[in-house]
């Protein structure tokens, strides 16, 4: 395992805290992470991603999503208790509970189920406030527009 020293950006950087914070949890959790369920991370556009879990033996009822500040959790827990005698079981049906961190502003727009595939459809939606704008430069001379707006006052 590779450690890493973050210090140099921590003195040098202003409210990446959140950042700094999931390298370093990831880094200790890579070695113990449970490698199930299988999924895919999809860049579908320039704003928009799908998350597609293989849950296999699943029904929609048994899995759980949920969107809290920048996490996205889903869960899967099986109901069915009835006593069967498998001669080998190979679909997996322990309970599960996987986590993926969002980016800011990466929302969940909606999920679906089929054929064992559950699909999370997750948008970027960036606010007007957040977005870049075009900042006008001023000379000494005031232009005419500006001549007009001084000459209604």
């Amino acid at each position: 395992m590779m450690n890493y020293d973050l210090t140099p950006f921590w003195r040098s950087t202003v409210g990446f805290d959140r950042l700094f914070n999931l390298l370093e949890d990831d880094a200790f959790r890579v070695a113990s992470e449970q490698h199930y369920p299988p999924y895919n991370i999809e860049r579908t556009g320039e704003d928009s991603y799908e998350v597609t879990l293989a849950v296999a033996g699943f029904t929609p009822d048994e899995l759980t999503i949920t969107a809290e500040q920048n996490v996205l959790t889903v869960e899967g827990r099986k109901s069915e208790k009835t006593e069967r005698h498998y001669v080998y079981q190979g679909i997996s049906a322990r309970a599960f509970r996987r986590q993926f961190n969002l980016a800011d502003y990466v929302k969940v727009a909606g999920a679906d189920f089929d054929n064992g595939l559950l699909r999370i459809s997750l948008v970027r939606e960036i606010p007007e406030a957040m977005k870049p704008r075009r900042v006008e430069i001023k000379t000494g001379a005031p232009t005419p527009k500006q001549m007009e707006h001084l000459k209604a006052a």
